[in-house]
C-alpha cells in the first residue's frame, strides 16, 4: 500500500515537473521571438534619437551661420539665398525626388504601400539616400534664410532608419509587419 501511494506520488511530481518544463520551454520561445523582434526597434529608436539631436545640432549651426552672414554684410544673402535654394532643388532633384516635401506625406504613403505586391515602392519614400538628401537639402534651404519645420523632415529621416535597419536584418531574423517599422 505504501508503494502505491509513493508511486502515485511519484507520477504526480514527474507530470507537475513535465508542465512546468513544457510551460518553460514555450514561454522561453516566446521570450526568444519577443527579444529578436525587441532588439532592431531598440537600435533603429536609438539611432533616431541620435539622428534626431544631430539634425537639430546642424539645424542651428546652419541658423546662426545664415544670421552670422547676414551680420557680416546683408548684401550677402542677395547672392546666398538664390544659390542656396537652387542647391537645394537640384540635390532633391536629381538624386532623390521623393525627399521632396515636408516628409509625412511620404510616411503616409509608405504605410499604404506596405502590402506585399507594393512594398517594393517603400524603398522611393524611406532610405538611407532619403536622409542623406533630406539632411543637406533641409540645411542648404536654412543656410539661405529659408523657413522650414524640422518636425516633418525628422518623421520622414525616422521612418527611413526603422526602414533600413528592417531591411538590413539577416533572412532567418524574425521580421515584423512592415506597417510597424
Amino acid at each position: 500500500m505504501v508503494r502505491i501511494k509513493n508511486a502515485r506520488w511519484f507520477i504526480f511530481l514527474l507530470d507537475y515537473f513535465k508542465d512546468v518544463y513544457l510551460k518553460t520551454t514555450r514561454t522561453n520561445e516566446q521570450l526568444k521571438q519577443q527579444l529578436l523582434q525587441f532588439i532592431p526597434f531598440l537600435l533603429a529608436s536609438s539611432l533616431t534619437g541620435l539622428a534626431a539631436f544631430l539634425y537639430s545640432n546642424l539645424f542651428e549651426l546652419a541658423e546662426e551661420l545664415s544670421a552670422s552672414i547676414y551680420e557680416a554684410n546683408p548684401a550677402y544673402l542677395f547672392l546666398l539665398t538664390p544659390l542656396c535654394f537652387l542647391a537645394s532643388w537640384w540635390l532633391v532633384k536629381k538624386t532623390a525626388p521623393f525627399a521632396k516635401g515636408s516628409g509625412i506625406p511620404q510616411v503616409m504613403a509608405s504605410l499604404d504601400l506596405a502590402k506585399p505586391r507594393r512594398s517594393k515602392l517603400i524603398s522611393h519614400f524611406l532610405s538611407l539616400r532619403i536622409i542623406i538628401v533630406k539632411v543637406i537639402s533641409s540645411l542648404f534651404k536654412v543656410l539661405g534664410g529659408g523657413v522650414l519645420g524640422r518636425e516633418g523632415p525628422t518623421i520622414q529621416i525616422a521612418s527611413s532608419i526603422f526602414y533600413v535597419v528592417e531591411k538590413r536584418l539577416p533572412a532567418w531574423w524574425l521580421h515584423v509587419s512592415q506597417k510597424i517599422c
